[in-house]
């Protein structure tokens, strides 16, 4: 008798560590679905909305300060540029050099980025190429 008892226990024991060891080896059709507790979760989740808004926040910012720094540099400076003359506020006229100067590294990398994708593209053309031509010989 105490074989068999015995035998029950062995039997029950390695199905009982491995539903607990594993709870996703249980069929789902036999336990009722159960929703997790939403104050279990993390309360901020990053959105695309809530990137934007961040992101508005920022530029707001950023226009605050250009707007102060505008305002405290008022004073009229004489600005002359390959024959062009004329007077505009320091602080305009040095946001003007700042963003001309943003425009030229813009329009460098996108020479560079053109560049790379004509480069990528003149390499996929010679790979496939390259697969044809093998193609080609072992049908021969």
């Amino acid at each position: 008798m105490s074989t068999s008892s015995d035998e029950h226990v062995e039997s029950a024991t390695p199905s009982e560590t491995s539903s607990d060891a594993d709870p996703k080896s249980t069929n789902d059709a036999d336990q009722p679905s159960v929703r997790a507790d939403p104050s279990a979760e993390a309360p901020f989740t990053h959105t695309r909305a809530s990137g934007v808004w961040a992101a508005v926040v920022v530029a707001l910012l950023a226009l605050l300060v250009l707007i102060v720094f505008i305002l405290e540099n008022g004073h009229d400076v004489h600005i002359s540029f390959f024959g062009a003359h004329g007077t505009l506020p320091l602080g305009v006229a040095l946001l003007l050099a700042a963003v001309i100067g943003g425009l030229l590294v813009v329009m460098a990398g996108v020479a560079r980025i053109l560049q790379l994708r004509r480069r990528a593209r003149a390499t996929r053309e010679t790979k496939r190429g390259t697969k044809r031509t093998r193609s080609r010989r072992r049908s021969k």
